[in-house]
């Protein structure tokens, strides 16, 4: 490649804004970068291991990289060596390894590759690899497929080129479930592909058959033509419709009707009929009927099929976040590369700047940036100082970090999003059983009313009486509305993933998008849920640092927002039968003692203040006064929430004057103050009472039985809010303006769902009576119906378009 190439590569990178970073990488230059002179101009680097990375791309004359590239490239790693070897062993390889012709094949997983021009690099780089057999580069699915020679190479050499260009491999979880996805699409795609073909043919051979009004065409030639159509028809019938076939096996054994039934039957009857016909040397036959319903359905199906693997998406992306491989610290300090899955809690993990997270832990040493975008919808790497709790399924940035496990495998969060996401899309709400009852009971309909017809036109005209009957059950199947519910709820589950909202109840939606009235508590909910002490008293001869380590043993292992603001007040003094006083405070014993502390009549008996008080239940030691911000984005949901045409309430335990300020402060009309969590219940249910359509937003802790009364709820994504399963939504992130993104989404589901319901319905209504009349042919009854499930998807499939939060 000429240094002209090189040139037009680095004036495409400047156009794209990166021009003063690195020039392979594109990272942010050290003060003192290197340098390398790459065909005669001479380029800066952020690292040696990129300035080597351009120069072998460079001589492998494929330079051709930085001109065809649209986003910035990885880093080169280049100390990675131990973390690679451990690919060669047979405990790391076994689930993810398979035999192929030649050679073993692997797939594996990086978050380097981001436009085509990845994809070309690594293909084109690592098939030069000795030993490499074949490679696949998915740049949107940021999967590589390896097929190497174990004789010839082991796979730990194509890896280190792979992570010496910058893209840096580590083993994809879920391999075994993509490969069976693959498997399947591949089939569905040779059974469409087979079915389309041979409609053609059969709608040509049919089409000479319809051409001969007058009779003309010699008997020889008709038989020819039906024999021929009936071969070709055949494997379409009983191999590409098998899917239907076997539906209807199903449907009988559990005894119910459903779509797959009048599928199957339509297609046989056309099918069986037109043989006789074959046989008997009669006047019709439908073969062409026959495959093209099979052929219209199978491309409807892969469509709805796409759409559910959209909707999917988000469980394969929280899967593949889950890292295969861990390094593991031991006793004497030296480290060693192990399957994530032997990692127990206790163990000391190390993570390499770049890396993800193995397992949910404690941080130590130092703080660090960890990139938690997947599991919070956070844009920006948040800084965690040691002592923080970090999640599986984060990326480390900038720096390398150790952590002391704490949860492995499903005890994660990583684990419970993903069980969550999973529930969600598993869920069959009402609306959808419904629309499956509806249509079992319609299919029961049709298949009467196909035998009414046919008795009809036997009577009227022997000849048509099967061709309009065939054209009936055609015509009339419930595709479009089996589709119309359940389509569009799931590619709206996907989206509301995407935008950081997962449902835990089948009928979230639906209720959401209804609500009239949202109530929000405040602490840790509009809140930022990091209180802090803005003044502290002590009484009589107490002492501040006393009451204050009395303070810290109560709020230990307390979940509440409070706890944080005694954080770093702890004097290790053991507390015993803590108990927690919901809406009161909290009470248990400290040093022999018994304490009790929160509201003033409950810890001190005194009368509330709204101040948090410290005390053996008859006398006050200590006075707490605490402040807690509005979260950034409060002022702007609730605005939002308001233009939505949504009535907003604050409800909070906290006392009148720090409630209304706080409501004042957000805009919001309607506040409520000192709530326990059934005055709350109490309040929602009035709410109820009056017609209203409640939403709660809470904290997930002390709000089970007013997120249980609503009529929908939202706990907000803390680590106790997502295992808290009275909420009907969870967020997975702290932002708020998920709730109204969230309701907009509702809304327009509700609306898409009447649209796909209405449009069914609509075509049944007049497509059926048409059909029953002998207005329509079985080829075009085909079509009709296709088009029909068609429509329904593609409308359905709008949802998958809806804006982030």
């Amino acid at each position: 490649m000429n240094a002209g190439a090189v040139a037009t590569a680095a004036a495409v990178r400047d156009a794209q804004g990166v021009g003063e970073g690195c020039f392979h990488c594109s990272d942010a230059l050290p003060p003192d970068p290197a340098s390398a002179r790459i065909d005669g101009e001479q380029r800066r680097f952020c690292c040696d291991g990129c300035a080597a990375a351009a120069q072998w791309i460079r001589d492998a004359n494929l330079v051709d990289y930085y001109r065809l590239r649209t986003e910035r490239g990885g880093r080169a790693a280049t100390d990675l060596d131990v973390q690679l070897a451990a690919f060669d062993r047979d405990d790391v390889q076994v689930g993810h390894v398979r035999d192929v012709d030649g050679g073993r094949e692997i797939t594996v997983l990086t978050d380097g590759m981001r436009c085509a021009a990845c994809a070309w690099l690594v293909d084109r780089a690592v098939a030069r690899e000795p030993g490499v057999l074949e490679v696949v580069a998915n740049a949107v699915t940021g999967r590589i497929r390896i097929a190497w020679d174990p004789a010839r190479t082991a796979l730990s050499a194509p890896l280190r080129r792979l992570a010496s260009l910058g893209y840096v491999p580590y083993l994809a979880s879920g391999t075994a479930r993509e490969r069976e996805q693959r498997a399947q699409r591949n089939r569905d795609l040779v059974r469409i592909g087979i079915a389309g073909l041979v409609s053609i043919q059969a709608m040509m051979f049919a089409e000479a058959l319809y051409l001969d009004i007058y009779q003309q065409m010699p008997i020889a030639t008709r038989d020819f033509f039906r024999w021929i159509t009936l071969l070709v028809s055949t494997p379409v019938v009983f191999w590409c419709g098998w899917p239907f076939i076997a539906g209807m096996l199903r449907e009988l054994r559990n005894r119910q009707l459903g779509m797959d039934t009048l599928i199957a039957s339509s297609t046989l009857l056309a099918y069986f009929a037109s043989v006789f016909e074959t046989l008997r040397g009669g006047t019709h036959v439908w073969y062409d009927a026959a495959v093209m319903f099979v052929f219209l359905l199978l491309g409807a199906r892969m469509l709805e099929q796409r759409a559910r693997r959209i909707a999917v998406a988000q469980v394969d992306t929280l899967a593949r976040a889950r890292p295969e491989l861990a390094t593991r610290e031991l006793a004497d300090g030296s480290r060693e590369v192990v399957p994530t899955a032997a990692l127990v809690p206790g163990d000391i993990a190390c993570i390499s700047a770049g890396d993800t997270v193995p397992a949910d832990g404690i941080l130590l040493d130092a703080a660090a940036r960890f990139e938690e975008a997947l599991l919070t919808g956070e844009a920006h790497p948040v800084l965690h100082a040691p002592g923080d709790t970090i999640f599986a399924g984060t990326v480390c940035r900038e720096a390398p970090a150790r952590m002391r496990v704490e949860q492995v495998g499903a005890g994660t969060r990583l684990s419970e999003l993903e069980s969550l996401v999973e529930r969600a899309q598993s869920h069959r709400p009402r609306a959808a059983q419904l629309a499956d009852a509806f249509s079992s009971r319609f299919v029961a309909g049709i298949l009467v009313a196909a035998v009414l017809v046919y008795a009809g036109w036997r009577i009227h005209d022997p000849s048509r009486a099967l061709e309009v009957t065939i054209a009936l059950l055609v015509i009339s199947c419930p595709c479009a509305l089996s589709l119309a519910v359940p389509t569009a709820l799931t590619v709206a589950h996907g989206a509301l993933a995407k935008l950081g909202v997962l449902s835990t109840d089948a009928d979230a939606l639906g209720a959401l998008a209804t609500a009239t009235d949202i109530v929000f508590d405040k602490t840790g909910t509009l809140g930022s849920g990091r209180p802090t002490l803005a003044r502290v008293e002590a009484f009589g001869d107490f002492d501040i640092e006393d009451a204050l380590g009395i303070a810290a043993a109560l709020e230990r292992d307390s979940l509440h927002p409070i706890a944080r603001a005694f954080e770093g007040q702890d004097a290790g003094l053991p507390a015993e039968a803590v108990e927690e006083h919901p809406g009161l405070g909290i009470a248990g014993t400290v040093g022999g003692r018994a304490w009790r502390m929160g509201r003033a009549d409950f810890a001190a008996a005194r009368a509330d203040d709204g101040a948090l008080w410290l005390g053996d239940g008859d006398k006050a030691v200590a006075r707490f006064v605490l402040e807690e911000p509005p979260r950034a984005d409060a002022a702007a949901a609730v605005a939002t929430l308001r233009e939505l045409g949504i009535d907003v309430h604050l409800s909070s335990g906290d006392a009148v004057a720090p409630v209304n300020a706080f409501a004042d402060q957000l805009g919001i009309d309607h506040a409520a103050s000192r709530q326990s969590p059934e005055d709350k219940l109490r309040g929602v249910r009035s709410l109820q009472d009056g017609g209203r359509r409640v939403a709660m937003v809470g904290d997930g802790l002390n709000d089970a039985p007013v997120l249980a009364g609503a009529d929908v709820s939202i706990a907000i994504g803390s680590g106790a809010a997502l295992a808290h399963r009275a909420a009907s939504l969870v967020l997975t992130g702290p932002s708020l303006l998920r709730i109204p993104a969230a309701i907009r989404l509702a809304r327009r589901t509700r609306a898409i769902v009447r649209q796909n319901l209405a449009w069914a319905l609509g075509y049944n209504v007049v497509a059926v009576p048409l059909a029953a009349a002998g207005l329509v042919t079985p080829w075009v009854a085909a079509l009709g119906m296709a088009v029909s499930s068609l429509i329904v998807t593609l409308n359905a499939l709008r949802l998958a378009r809806s804006p982030a939060a």
